[in-house]
């Protein structure tokens, strides 16, 4: 099993922290907080108040086992590049961290992040799709041009099959799951089924959640069908 460390411990690295947790991982807290610390041992075992930017004090308690560290800090813009660039230098091979504008973003993949993601701005584009259509229940963007989005399907798909619709052709995405609710074993209330991977013949019932992948543009084309 892979072993996490994550840095900074505010409400973004707290909960990366808690779900990797409760997910089995093994994980080291960082913050250079004591109460912080504190209030989240009980939670993490491994939690350690020091200053992350002294390379000294993380090797100390064994950073460089870490397979992924996340790098949770905002607000300091030069704490999180240094800590970043220790880490690098460290060998740590995959480092997450979380930026708050874009040229903090590009500076941080400068200096080795692995991956760098914007919260607050992922969360917005997020939302402001989901206001912008009502037929939209989740928007995950892949890039400035692609996304994953999951859509109630048009009234004219139900009761065809995949084949038929042939979304591909027509609106030039790909169906690559959908979503289903059906009685719940217990008789009482309903749950949730997943067809991934649909094939061509399944057909589409009424309430059915289409997950479809595809460019920006032409999943616009597919939302105009509602």
């Amino acid at each position: 099993m892979r072993q996490f460390a994550v840095i900074g411990l505010g409400r973004f690295g707290s909960s990366v922290a808690r779900t990797l947790v409760a997910k089995g991982c093994d994980v080291l807290a960082v913050d250079i907080d004591e109460h912080i610390v504190q209030d989240i041992s009980d939670d993490i075992p491994q939690a350690a108040c020091l200053d992350a930017t002294d390379e000294k004090a993380m090797r100390a308690v064994g950073i460089e086992k870490t397979d992924v560290a996340i790098i949770g800090i905002g607000t300091n813009l030069e704490a999180s590049i240094l800590i970043a660039l220790n880490l690098k230098e460290i060998g740590i091979k995959e480092i997450v961290c979380k930026a708050v504008s874009e040229d903090h973003k590009k500076v941080l993949e400068r200096v080795g992040a692995t991956r760098v993601i914007q919260p607050e701005k992922e969360m917005g584009v997020r939302i402001a799709n989901s206001l912008v259509s009502t037929s939209v229940i989740e928007h995950i963007e892949l890039s400035e041009e692609s996304s994953i989005v999951e859509l109630i399907c048009p009234k004219e798909f139900i009761g065809k099959s995949l084949r038929e619709i042939d979304v591909r052709a027509r609106y030039g995405v790909t169906v690559i799951a959908v979503k289903r609710k059906i009685p719940a074993a217990s008789k009482t209330g309903e749950e949730e089924i997943v067809n991934v991977s649909p094939k061509a013949e399944d057909i589409i019932n009424k309430g059915d959640i289409l997950v479809v992948l595809g460019s920006n543009e032409n999943i616009e084309k597919l939302q105009k069908k509602h």
